[in-house]
C-alpha cells in the first residue's frame, strides 16, 4: 500500500510540475460552451450548482482558518444548500472576511485556475482541486456531502490521474468555466429572494448584522467581485489564446 500511494504521490508531482502544449482552441470553446449550457439551462444548473455550493462552503472554511477561527463542519444538502461551522469572535474582521468569502469564492477560485490554465498547467489545476477536495471531505458532517465530495474527488481524480493533456485540459477547463461563468447566478438568486423579503439569514443578512450596512450593499459588493473577476479570467484565457 505504501508503495502504491508513493506511486501516486510521485505521479502527482511529476503531472503537476510538468508544462503541457498549449491547448488545443477546440477544447477551450467546446468546454465554455458546455459550462455556458450547465449554468443557464435551469434544470441542468440544479446540479452544477452543487459545484458551486462545495467551493462556496469551502471558501468559508479556508477564510475561517486563515482568520485563526475554529472549524467544527460543512453540510451539503440535496436542495443545493450548504452551510459551514465555526467557532470564535462572533463579530469583527475575521467574522467579516468568512462570511464575505462565500459568494465571491468560486469565482476567485476560477480566476486562479484560469491563471494556472493560461500558463498551460492543467494538471495542476487538477490536482490542486482535489487536494482542495481531499480538505473538505474532512470537514464534511452529513452523508449526502460527503458522497457528493467523493463523487467529484472521484471524477476529478480520474482525469488528473488516467487522463491524457487532451483530458486534462477538458476537465480542467471545464470546471474553470463552469466557476468563472457560474458565481454569479447564486448572487442574482439571492438578490431575488432579498427583493420578496425572504432573505433572512443568508450571508448578505449576516454581513448586515455584524456591519450596519444594508444587505443590499453586501449583494452589489458580491455582484462586482463575482462579475469582475469571472470576467478579468475570461479575458485572460482569451487572450492567451489569441496571442
Amino acid at each position: 500500500m505504501s508503495t502504491s500511494f508513493t506511486e501516486v504521490v510521485s505521479s502527482a508531482w511529476q503531472a503537476v510540475s510538468t508544462v503541457d502544449e498549449p491547448a488545443p482552441t477546440m477544447v477551450v470553446v467546446g468546454t465554455a460552451i458546455v459550462a455556458l449550457v450547465l449554468v443557464t439551462v435551469r434544470p441542468l444548473w440544479l446540479k452544477t450548482r452543487h459545484v458551486i455550493t462545495q467551493a462556496h462552503e469551502g471558501s468559508h472554511a479556508l477564510v475561517a482558518a486563515l482568520v485563526g477561527r475554529k472549524l467544527s463542519g460543512i453540510r451539503l444538502h440535496s436542495d443545493t444548500s450548504g452551510v459551514m461551522v465555526s467557532s470564535g469572535n462572533p463579530r469583527g474582521p475575521g467574522m467579516v472576511a468568512t462570511t464575505f468569502a462565500g459568494y465571491t469564492g468560486p469565482a476567485v477560485l476560477g480566476f486562479a485556475a484560469a491563471t494556472l490554465l493560461t500558463l498551460e498547467r492543467p494538471a495542476a489545476v487538477l490536482w490542486s482541486i482535489l487536494a482542495a477536495l481531499a480538505v473538505l471531505l474532512l470537514l464534511i458532517r452529513n452523508l449526502y456531502g460527503f458522497v457528493s465530495v467523493v463523487i467529484a474527488g472521484a471524477l476529478v481524480g480520474a482525469a488528473a490521474y488516467l487522463g491524457d493533456p487532451v483530458v486534462r485540459y477538458t476537465a480542467a477547463y471545464l470546471i474553470t468555466w463552469v466557476l468563472l461563468l457560474g458565481a454569479t447566478r447564486p448572487v442574482l438568486e439571492l438578490a431575488r429572494t432579498h427583493s420578496r423579503g425572504r432573505g433572512r439569514g443568508s450571508d448578505a443578512d449576516q454581513l448586515r448584522w455584524l456591519t450596519r450596512l444594508p444587505a443590499a450593499v453586501w449583494i452589489a459588493l458580491f455582484a462586482i467581485v463575482t462579475a469582475g473577476t469571472a470576467f478579468y479570467g475570461v479575458t485572460r484565457i482569451v487572450v492567451t489564446q489569441l496571442s
